[in-house]
């Protein structure tokens, strides 16, 4: 048994040759879409100051952090969220890029909070993000990706909503209401945990400003006409899309974070059976404030955990197929079989040609009865099997998949191997 010391700690994880095959299963899927919508991928660190994100972040995250000072002692924190790092880049290399800027990145962040299903303390995390364009459009564009996101991983419209707020449709409440400005950030704090509070504690909170928790469930279950004309802006262009049936306008979504402005969002399976698959929304005034003012870039943008929409993965019978189909093809081109002891070297000069020519390509290690070899083959994944043995320079390609086998001739091994390939 393993040394019980040296397991993974509380929320973080182990991550195996089939695990990074399911995680890179994501990653390839998530950097399709993104390519195919023009974006460009950017990186930033690990490691930030942690005054990053205490600036504009609000909400719990400033209790989840893992913070702690250098041996510089400087007061620094391994990345929360991908947002705030983005801000500060793109305020520093913005004058280097035709705008808007789409921007994408895929890494790892993390939170101190209690582990559950979908939450962990360290998770990998896709963040799409628009700087530099302030219209409605680029809502579209981006809740458009995010939906083909979901798409691409094999999920329909039966599977998952995009539920649609505004939070100035929020603030105009407020102001209704009388609540004054600096206290919005907290009204809106109230407002996002909504649903999960309990109605006796949700009027508690709303007490310090004489509002009655009926006044937001009234003002969710039937919002004003025109509540938000950037939902509707936002609907026309997704319906030119046909992707309007993906969303609907559900105004107790606020997201916690102080950053957002104007349109948010969150991606949930219909069923409602996990928590959000993905969130994000309008943060105009976030990349001004990173940068001391001197850059004023209006943003839009969304995250999605590899956590949560990998539950989702397994529960939908479409979705895992695909993605099982996926990790089935993932396995080496050719497993080259070393059918006699004094093949050795035809065996390396086969393998090495094949891998010039960019095929994957796994051999034996230890000469083993043929059996044995076949097993290794069949259980590598392995598409092809090569047989090398005495009636070199005649060989045995066998097609794992269709379970068919021919004999070929070493000159025709390219060929055969090619043909094979692309049926397998």
């Amino acid at each position: 048994m393993p040394d019980a010391r040296f397991q993974p700690l509380p929320g973080f994880r182990d991550f195996s040759p089939a695990d990074c095959a399911v995680r890179n299963y994501l990653f390839d899927a998530w950097k399709r879409v993104a390519h195919r919508y023009g974006f460009l991928e950017w990186e930033g660190p690990t490691v930030e100051a942690t005054e990053l994100y205490l600036k504009k972040s609000g909400g719990e995250l400033p209790t989840q952090l893992f913070r702690f000072m250098d041996q510089g002692e400087r007061d620094i924190t391994i990345r929360p969220e991908l947002t705030a790092s983005l801000g500060r880049i793109a305020a520093a290399y913005q004058r280097e890029y035709t705008k808007p800027l789409k921007w994408f990145e895929i890494g790892s962040c993390f939170r101190y909070e209690k582990p559950q299903k979908g939450r962990l303390r360290e998770f990998y995390q896709f963040n799409a993000d628009i700087l530099g364009e302030s219209s409605a459009w680029a809502d579209s564009e981006l809740i458009a990706l995010a939906i083909d996101c979901m798409r691409e991983l094999g999920f329909t419209q039966n599977d998952f909503i995009v539920r649609v707020s505004d939070r100035e449709a929020w603030i105009r409440f407020a102001a209704e209401h009388g609540v004054q400005e600096q206290d919005i950030p907290v009204f809106l704090g109230i407002v996002d945990k909504f649903e999960r509070d309990r109605p006796e504690e949700c009027q508690r909170k709303l007490d310090a400003f004489s509002i009655s928790r009926n006044d937001l469930v009234d003002f969710i279950e039937n919002p004003p006409a025109g509540a938000s004309e950037r939902y509707e802006t936002l609907l026309k262009d997704l319906t030119a899309r046909g992707l309007e049936t993906y969303v609907k306008l559900d105004l107790s979504v606020v997201r916690g974070l102080a950053y957002y402005t104007g349109l948010v969002f969150e991606i949930f399976d219909t069923q409602r059976s996990l928590r959000a698959v993905a969130g994000g929304g309008r943060y105009d005034t976030l990349v001004a404030a990173l940068s001391g003012n001197a850059v004023d870039m209006p943003a839009t943008g969304f995250a999605m955990g590899d956590a949560v929409i990998g539950h989702l993965i397994d529960q939908t019978p479409r979705a895992r197929a695909l993605k099982e189909a996926a990790l089935a093809a993932a396995g080496c081109d050719v497993f080259i079989i070393q059918a006699s002891e004094n093949r050795r070297a035809e065996v390396l000069s086969i393998a090495s040609a094949l891998r010039d020519q960019g095929y994957s390509v796994d051999i034996p290690l230890t000469f083993t009865k043929f059996n044995g070899q076949m097993q290794k083959a069949v259980k590598s994944g392995a598409r092809l099997a090569l047989v090398v043995g005495d009636e070199f320079p005649t060989l045995e390609l066998r097609d794992l998949t269709a379970r068919t086998s021919a004999q070929i001739v070493m000159e025709d091994l390219f060929d055969s191997i090619a043909t094979a390939a692309n049926l397998a």
